[in-house]
């Protein structure tokens, strides 16, 4: 577990629950033909659950549109995540917009702008960003002109920042609570490991989301961000987006990232 970058405490934990369910279940696993087979299937199991069990869908918005919140630290893949999300949801017959709420980092409005082309989804952008604009307003206008021209699905990217702070956390906040979005999806760098969780952990608290983001899980990253996330926060990971092209992009499915943390492929 910990060669595969889940958490200490996590580790800890999991090997708790294991070996009572070894202990539960020993007459099983010393009856069996194959008894590591046995054990494995526990194990397998056991993960399985932590992950969540099966793959979450979206929730629909009772009275259109269906607004999605995005949330994350700079760098973690937000805009790359959105136009690959609004790719998807076209796909399944909807009518995505993406709205530019990130008015800091810079380009992060033309690079919205791009990906947004690239999908040939049109993309809500009053401000030009690079520190100019109200990142609120932006927000509730996206949503308001998305119910105006009769899209099903708004996806806000928001502003992240290299490291966590107050301020951040305000910014999205206030986001948050103008637009009160149907999900709020936190992105998180597959890569980041241990850090994951103390990331993870500072979203929830300040700001609350509803379902987990892994991206760049096409690197050497076995997955253990997934079990420390799912197992510390109580919430599902929905999506998984693994390289650069906008179709590498997948729902998460829990028994397949048990195989990959057991090294299983």
């Amino acid at each position: 577990l910990l060669d595969s970058d889940v958490a200490l405490s996590v580790a800890d934990s999991f090997s708790n629950q294991i070996l009572e369910k070894f202990t539960q279940n020993s007459d099983a696993i010393n009856r069996s033909t194959n008894p590591s087979q046995k054990i494995f299937e526990i194990v397998n199991q056991q993960l399985v659950e932590i992950l969540g069990g099966s793959a979450r869908r979206v929730r629909y918005a009772k009275v259109s549109p269906t607004v999605i919140l995005l949330t994350g630290l700079q760098g973690a893949g937000k805009t790359s995540f959105a136009g690959k999300l609004a790719n998807y949801l076209k796909i399944e017959g909807n009518t995505p917009i993406l709205v530019a709420a990130d008015l800091q980092r810079p380009n992060a409005v033309n690079q919205l702008q791009v990906v947004g082309q690239s999908v040939k989804v049109p993309v809500f952008a009053p401000e030009p960003g690079n520190g100019v604009g109200d990142p609120v307003s932006v927000a509730k206008a996206g949503v308001a002109f998305a119910r105006e021209k009769l899209h099903n699905f708004v996806i806000v990217d928001t502003a992240g920042r290299t490291g966590i702070d107050q301020e951040l956390m305000n910014q999205i906040v206030n986001v948050r609570d103008a637009v009160k979005p149907d999900e709020i999806l936190f992105v998180v760098d597959a890569m980041i490991g241990q850090d994951a969780v103390r990331t993870a952990k500072a979203f929830q608290e300040g700001v609350g989301f509803d379902g987990v983001v892994l991206t760049k899980l096409d690197g050497d990253a076995r997955g253990g961000a997934a079990l420390s996330i799912a197992k510390l926060t109580g919430l599902p990971i929905m999506f998984s987006s693994n390289g650069e092209k906008l179709t590498d992009f997948d729902i998460f499915y829990p028994d397949r990232m048990a195989s990959r943390i057991l090294g299983m492929g």
